[in-house]
């Protein structure tokens, strides 16, 4: 009896597994990216020392499961799901800002993608900004969107905006808005933001290390203020897309309340060791936390060593 048990709950958790995974256009694009870097390592091996292209060759495996993470939130039953339950949602969004975009970033795909492009013709990424004629609108935005506080900002802004119950219903009831608007701008304001803080070469970080931590926590008090809205604050489901969903039987407010926890509690847990990290960096440079802010605010917020820096030094040693 209690080994039919067994088998009967295998094959309900099998079915949550491999049952419901869908077809997105994100696979077709992934897939069009993938190959492209692929063509771009290449290139750049055909040009540069045996243990640079070996360098290379292991960072892409981080920016490759970062494109599998992408997957997984909006192919796998996770996206199925989300449609049934905030919590699922929850988690989808945490995927889609913190984890698939702090991979592709620690992956640092931006030269293979630029030597991948036809009849290149030395583009190249200087101080985070793209170069070559072709690339002069390309150029304008990365140079307003990459300043360290508009990344920042976009990021928060997007996390907020998304759960306005206007704008959350809208994309509960238009998949276009849904993949494209809601899923692109989760996952563009994801990689902005965490180029800021994880080394990506050639990409040079320009916020000083006090305004790295200032950012964090910033962002850490809004994904709170967000997490308190809909379980402390709120007395019912703020979200009319989940309140009678056939065959779902939790109630929607309790759905809500544990979706918000998970994005209190798992973005805590993603945002953190990068605080810790950039804490400890700040000390070790100016040998106390209140010594860094006193020499930021003396020298108005430049000076401050980081891993700017050193992703500079990357640089330009980056094609030998």
């Amino acid at each position: 009896m209690t080994t039919s048990i067994r088998f009967v709950q295998l094959g309900a958790a099998m079915h949550y597994v491999l049952e419901h995974w869908s077809f997105d256009p994100f696979l077709i694009v992934a897939l069009v990216v993938a190959a492209w870097h692929e063509i771009g390592l290449q290139r750049l091996a055909r040009r540069s020392r045996p243990e640079r292209s070996r360098e290379r060759r292991l960072r892409s495996l981080w920016f490759y499961l970062g494109l599998v993470v992408l997957l997984i939130a909006v192919q796998s039953p996770i996206d199925y799901w989300a449609d049934s339950y905030f919590t699922v949602h929850m988690a989808q969004h945490l995927l889609l800002m913190f984890a698939a975009p702090s991979l592709i970033v620690a992956g640092a795909p931006w030269q293979p993608l630029l030597d991948g492009l036809p009849r290149r013709s030395g583009q190249s990424v200087t101080r985070g900004v793209l170069t070559g004629g072709w690339s002069r609108p390309l150029r304008w935005a990365a140079g307003l969107f990459l300043r360290p506080w508009v990344a920042v900002f976009c990021f928060n802004a997007v996390m907020v905006a998304w759960h306005l119950p206007a704008l959350f219903d809208l994309a509960a009831d238009n998949q276009a808005v849904h993949i494209w608007l809601e899923h692109g701008t989760f996952f563009a304001a994801g990689v902005l933001f965490w180029l800021q803080f994880i080394p990506s070469p050639p990409f040079r970080a320009q916020m000083p290390l006090p305004s790295r931590v200032a950012a964090l926590l910033v962002t850490n008090v809004v994904m709170i203020m967000i997490a308190m809205s809909l379980s402390i604050f709120a007395r019912h489901s703020v979200y009319p897309a989940y309140d009678n969903v056939p065959g779902v039987t939790l109630p929607a407010f309790a759905d809500q309340q544990i979706g918000a926890a998970i994005l209190w509690v798992c973005g805590d847990l993603w945002a953190l060791p990068t605080l810790i990290v950039t804490i400890r960096m700040l000390i070790g440079d100016e040998g106390s936390i209140g010594t860094a802010v006193d020499r930021y605010l003396r020298r108005g917020g430049t000076g401050v060593r980081g891993w700017g820096e050193r992703v500079g030094s990357e640089r330009r040693s980056s094609v030998r």
